[in-house]
């Protein structure tokens, strides 16, 4: 039991030091796709002429900012579950059953890598983004069109993150069916809005 919490330290570690960076980018993407929503409201509704990057920009945002919180969600067991049936079932067969479905969870999402990784690299990620560009030169004179494997690289992204924490949930399951659930620490959960 003492060698499974060692080797979850360093995974735990490296989750939270990993999953706190990307809280930090999706706040800064979530201010961002606020702000290109604005822009797109003022442009269509005040001004009458909509402009064609916003909406782009914020499902860009949006993507990302997904792909880099959901970890942390999972992780701390925000994610919508029926526990119900877990509850009421003694301790051992219900710690028993998460382990089960947390290892179901692991198959679906070694999975999805395959899926992520062909909407990067597939016929799809080939292409540029209809309206987004990136400015190339100081003078903004030179613009480079996004490509759409940036955008889809955040579902492979957030899937990696997942397995990651997803491992770390498998073996403090198991350190807690041995009875070292004392041995754990536990999962930080920062104040909303603060870290």
């Amino acid at each position: 039991m003492g060698g499974l919490a060692s080797v979850l330290a360093p995974i735990a570690f490296v989750n939270e030091t990993v999953l706190r960076l990307g809280r930090a980018v999706g706040v800064v993407a979530i201010a961002f796709m606020v702000i290109a929503i604005l822009i797109q409201v003022f442009f269509r509704y005040v001004l009458g002429n909509a402009l064609p990057w916003p909406d782009e920009a914020a499902r860009f945002c949006m993507l990302w900012m997904t792909g880099l919180m959901a970890p942390t969600a999972f992780r701390r067991g925000g994610f919508v579950a029926i526990d119900m049936l877990q509850r009421f079932l003694p301790r051992m067969l219900g710690l028993s059953l998460n382990l089960f479905l947390l290892l179901i969870s692991l198959a679906v999402l070694l999975v999805a890598v395959n899926i992520g990784w062909s909407e990067v690299t597939g016929f799809g990620g080939r292409f540029a983004t209809a309206a987004l560009y990136l400015p190339t030169s100081l003078g903004f004179d030179e613009w480079y069109r996004i490509p759409r494997s940036w955008m889809m690289a955040s579902l492979l992204v957030g899937i990696i993150l997942l397995i990651s924490v997803n491992i770390e949930l498998i073996l403090r399951s198991v350190v807690t069916l041995l009875g070292g659930a004392h041995l754990l620490p536990d999962i930080p959960d920062a104040a909303v809005g603060a870290e």
